[in-house]
């Protein structure tokens, strides 16, 4: 029965997580399509550089509460997960109003910077948007530490498509789109999602009536290195954009911007196996010990990598049909970027695993030293190369620092947890035979019985 149980949660918890990345990478990718047909290059361009650093601001504060968040709460008795509740709003209200400040203090900058006098006051209106994305933020947090993602699913689907609906509203109807208007369909976006979140955690919440110093304390303790780690992380996959359009130009990055539109989408299953894990991992080393981390940790890189293959060979012979269609012929730089990125995303499932299974097991110092290295190398690698090749530089940079960081990875996680780096081959082997005899041959059975009646 709790092997059942164990079966259902992960068929469950993964077909909705895959269905939340794919609706939000879909939507993303589709919105891409009308905007890169409504907007110039350079507008493009600019409005790519504008949500990658507000894209920043947003992950900083989550960083923060994030995974600290759901590890504490998804073990605490029940005695202590309104003090957590509450040291955790503290927490998120905290550092909402420090990156509000800098908001508000980058915004001319920038915009002068871009060449573009319009994306100040964009900035200023995101202000909002970044306010109730953090209640929304928590709430989503609330429901994954109860091993819950319906609710997770449904806001980001209604967020990602009223975002997409408008783009495609002025592309059909060939109105004029200044950037401010897609920053209050977010505010819209944000506020309705947020609404429907309540509804799927207001029973969870329960929040202490005085302030934990401890649980404070504790939060802010393991969530300084998970910090760290995200704003690293995220540096790293965006430093190579922010450098083309420092370097080159907002056009240049705009072009970067589709190749990363299309990994998104082949990344799909890593996104979600990430977020089941994590939860999973925190409770598991609990009880089982390291032997089940290891496990799961191989098993679910091998189970990913299953996914994957087949989406990246494609992509790699049909890169210039795939750029030509969605970008309308107008970035075909972007093909060789492409091809290039496609050679390390296999790498991805075996770094993004490795952040979530450490995080989760208490080693958020490893992991933040780990992905301090690997940004501060990936800045000087992209620096280096975009420089001396040009355009094509940032995905070799990217590509080099992907391999530096899934060697020193492989490192830790044999000295920690003993982890085999062929088994996760091993499992993609059997992972469709395995498939299929669980899910398919069921069905094949009872289809023949009926047949046969």
């Amino acid at each position: 029965m709790e092997e059942k149980a164990k079966s259902n949660y992960w068929l469950k918890s993964g077909i909705i997580n895959i269905l939340q990345n794919m609706s939000g990478v879909l939507f993303g990718v589709g919105g891409f399509v009308f905007l890169v047909r409504i907007l110039s290059p350079q507008h493009y361009g600019t409005w790519i550089l504008f949500t990658t650093t507000t894209t920043i601001f947003s992950l900083v504060r989550d960083g923060m509460i994030r995974n600290a968040l759901i590890k504490f709460l998804s073990s605490a008795s029940d005695q202590d997960k309104p003090k957590i509740l509450t040291a955790a709003l503290v927490i998120n209200l905290l550092i909402s109003l420090f990156c509000v400040l800098l908001n508000l203090s980058l915004a001319h900058y920038l915009a002068k910077e871009w060449d573009n006098p319009e994306i100040e006051n964009v900035f200023y209106v995101f202000n909002i948007v970044y306010i109730v994305n953090g209640i929304l933020t928590q709430f989503n947090c609330i429901e994954q530490a109860n091993l819950n993602f319906k609710g997770i699913f449904l806001t980001g689907f209604i967020n990602q498509a009223i975002f997409f609906l408008y783009i495609f509203y002025c592309y059909i109807f060939k109105i004029e789109l200044p950037l401010i208007n897609l920053v209050l369909v977010q505010i819209v976006a944000v506020i309705t999602s947020t609404v429907v979140a309540y509804f799927f955690v207001k029973d969870y919440l329960n929040f202490a009536k005085e302030i934990s110093k401890e649980w404070i304390a504790k939060l802010f303790n393991y969530a300084k290195y998970s910090f760290g780690t995200s704003v690293s992380s995220i540096l790293s996959g965006t430093v190579d954009k922010m450098m083309l359009g420092g370097i080159i130009n907002s056009a240049a990055a705009g072009a970067y911007d589709i190749v990363i539109r299309i990994i998104n989408l082949v990344d799909i299953p890593t996104n979600a196996m990430a977020t089941i894990v994590f939860p999973q991992s925190a409770k598991r080393i609990e009880t089982e010990g390291k032997d089940a981390i290891k496990y799961l940790y191989e098993r679910s890189v091998g189970a990913i990598l299953a996914i994957l293959l087949p989406g990246v060979i494609f992509l790699y012979f049909f890169a210039d049909f795939v750029i030509f269609i969605l970008a309308d012929g107008k970035f075909p730089e972007a093909v060789p970027m492409l091809k290039v990125t496609l050679i390390y995303i296999v790498l991805l499932p075996y770094g993004r695993q490795f952040g979530a299974i450490l995080d989760s097991i208490g080693k958020t110092k490893i992991t933040f030293y780990m992905v301090i290295f690997i940004t501060v190398f990936n800045l000087v690698m992209n620096y280096v190369f975009i420089k001396n090749y040009g355009m094509i530089g940032a995905p070799y940079a990217t590509l080099l620092a992907n391999v530096v960081g899934f060697i020193i990875a492989q490192v830790i996680l044999k000295r920690e947890l003993n982890v085999n780096v062929i088994n996760p081959f091993i499992y993609a082997y059997y992972f469709y035979p395995e498939m299929y005899k669980k899910f398919a041959e069921p069905i094949f059975a009872k289809f023949k019985n009926k047949k046969s009646e």
